[in-house]
């Protein structure tokens, strides 16, 4: 979950990981492409660090109102577009750096009528853009089996079956409509949490929301785009806050930078791709005690860089990056 930080009238967001994202793409310069624009906090932090000109791309129409008070101080430094980072070889090529911040935002968050918070009564709605299915309607029209795999394999819900099973008996009863109906629901189900645990629905409302905005695949379709859109030289710098995406951007890293391991000693040798990339990062990079006590939401953020090599542009198996696939067709 993308989360931010609050700091002054003129910058009212940090996003996480900034200072230890600059530092990993130092020096910048050249053209960058910020896919998840938000508040602008990775894009301001990039032009303020050197960028000649960041183009700030977000499926949600509301961030480009927010960002109309402060833009114009960047000049023709600064274009937005808006749309989805899975298409953003389509925005611009010859890149010199893209940077992806994934999840929901701290200030979706906060707004009760965008659906996302389960400590919010609002309409059940999750949508990042203003289009397409809502969570209301893939609650209405999901079959049981389906909801399950939703919440098993994008939450790592372990109640996955027995909440199902509940949403499916509640709906019937009466439309599932708000965040509190489907909070109310799913905490019926499980223990009462203990003192600094997660609140009982966070799981099942992540999962409800990376299947409303096709999150993961986003993801594999977004670092695609961006191998074609960045130049030789180019970096790549993904901030994560879920383990199973972080893992698919290791994987993604780690296969087409050919550095993909053999497996098994018994399994038939494989032939390891060229590489796509050169991996900076060899560990993940998380936030730091200072950050931390800035903003706690930070937590889970971990960061990953890897710098495009001259090798063309590819596919990735979204099986090898470890990508949850859902049995589609469960639906009613």
């Amino acid at each position: 979950m993308a989360a931010t930080a609050s700091a002054s009238a003129s910058a009212p967001h940090i996003p996480v990981l900034l200072r230890p994202l600059l530092r990993e793409v130092a020096p910048v310069s050249g053209r960058w492409l910020d896919g998840t624009f938000g508040a602008g906090g990775y894009a301001r932090g990039l032009l303020e660090a050197g960028a000649d000109h960041v183009i700030g791309v977000d499926r949600d129409p509301m961030v480009f109102e927010m960002a109309k008070d402060w833009a114009g101080e960047y000049g023709d430094r600064l274009s937005l577009v808006e749309g989805t980072f899975s298409r953003l070889d389509e925005y611009a090529d010859q890149l010199d750096g893209v940077v992806l911040d994934l999840g929901v935002s701290s200030m979706q968050l906060d707004m009760a009528e965008r659906g996302f918070s389960f400590q919010k009564d609002g309409p059940l709605d999750m949508r990042m853009s203003d289009t397409g299915p809502s969570a209301a309607d893939l609650v209405a029209e999901t079959s049981e089996a389906e909801l399950a795999d939703i919440l098993y394999l994008y939450g790592e819900e372990r109640a996955s079956r027995r909440i199902a099973r509940a949403i499916v008996r509640a709906r019937a009863e009466t439309p599932i409509e708000t965040t509190l109906q489907l909070a109310k629901i799913v905490e019926s189900q499980l223990p009462r949490p203990k003192p600094g645990q997660a609140h009982p629905a966070t799981r099942t409302f992540q999962a409800i929301r990376i299947a409303v905005n096709d999150e993961f695949g986003e993801l594999a379709t977004g670092m695609e785009a961006a191998e074609r859109a960045l130049k030789p030289g180019g970096q790549l710098a993904v901030v994560t806050f879920h383990s199973i995406e972080d893992r698919m951007v290791k994987r993604f890293f780690q296969i087409r930078g050919g550095k993909q391991g053999q497996g098994s000693r018994h399994a038939p040798p494989t032939e390891a791709e060229t590489p796509r990339w050169e991996i900076i990062t060899r560990k993940a990079v998380g936030p730091d005690d200072d950050e931390l006590a800035e903003n706690p939401r930070a937590r889970s953020a971990r960061l990953r860089v890897a710098r495009r090599t001259d090798a063309p542009a590819g596919a990735a198996d979204r099986a090898k990056l470890g990508m949850p696939m859902l049995n589609k067709g469960a639906r009613r």
